[in-house]
């Protein structure tokens, strides 16, 4: 137990963070969704130049995995209908509630129980996606 500690240590960190820097805020978000500030979009280019910046570093430097495996990165199918699907799906959800999957765990720590009913829908949304996987096309 005492090795996931640092692992609670890092998403304390990441929540205090993320809600420090508004990421969290449902209003920075429809402004977001609404065209009305830059300021979100700076928060996920940011996330997105750093992920990538630190795959190459680390490519480069043949930095292992945990269990001494390479880090390699899978090609993604060329499929440009369904993730296009999937993405306005995500989007809408987003939208809708306010929280993309991540923070909704830390506006639970910020005192907005009311996300509760949020996470429980997208834990039966998982769970039914779970039921559904072979029947649906990929």
């Amino acid at each position: 137990m005492a090795k996931y500690i640092k692992f609670l240590l890092i998403g304390i960190f990441f929540g205090i963070v993320l809600v420090k820097s508004e990421a969290v805020s449902w209003y920075r978000i429809f402004e977001m969704f609404k065209f009305q500030s830059f300021h979100m979009y700076g928060i996920i280019g940011t996330a997105v130049m750093t992920g990538i910046i630190l795959l190459l570093i680390s490519k480069q430097l043949k930095v292992k995995t945990l269990q001494g495996n390479n880090i390699k990165v899978p090609l993604k199918e060329k499929g440009f209908k369904r993730y296009l699907i999937g993405g306005s799906i995500f989007g809408l959800g987003w939208a809708l509630c306010g929280a993309c999957p991540g923070p909704m765990y830390i506006l639970i720590g910020t005192g907005a129980f009311t996300i509760i009913i949020v996470i429980a829908a997208a834990l039966l949304g998982t769970y039914t996606y779970g039921i559904l996987k072979d029947k649906l096309p990929h």
